[in-house]
């Protein structure tokens, strides 16, 4: 599955929603299916800066595609890294560089998140992209 089609998966399964009290469910039920993140991974080095919640992103590179595995110690934030892994993860470096990330603006996440979290949002965005860059550089 191409990026932009993992994408409008997610927007459609948000459409199913009017109500963002459903929606904010929803983020939190994904964050509880994430699969846990071994303790070894709850590093300084994993930590993303810039959400004011505690979240852990591990990148392993498998066969020239990047696996994301991670963890928040918040409910919706592990819902919306949930969300970025289901889109982000299993693809190429260049892929995930080359990715227009419009379904956060699609499903309304955005304006729907306080400014913290839309900042935090950006910040695990950057730092997955950072990941992607580094391992492009690998690859070179």
């Amino acid at each position: 599955m191409t990026i932009n089609e993992a994408q409008d998966e997610v927007i459609e399964e948000f459409a199913d929603f009017t109500d963002w009290m459903d929606k904010y469910q929803m983020l939190i039920d994904l964050g509880n299916d994430l699969e846990v993140l071994d303790e070894k991974y709850k590093t300084e080095s994993n930590l993303i800066d810039g959400c004011q919640s505690r979240v852990w992103v591990q990148c392993d590179y498998e066969e020239g595609k990047l696996v994301f595995t991670a963890d928040s110690d918040a409910l919706i934030v592990k819902g919306i890294i949930a969300l970025l892994i289901q889109v982000l993860s299993g693809h190429t470096p260049k892929e995930i560089l080359d990715a227009d990330l419009y379904f956060i603006e699609q499903i309304g996440l955005r304006e729907h998140l306080s400014p913290t979290r839309s900042n935090g949002l950006l910040a695990m965005v950057k730092q997955i992209k950072a990941y992607a860059l580094a391992y492009q550089a690998k690859e070179a």
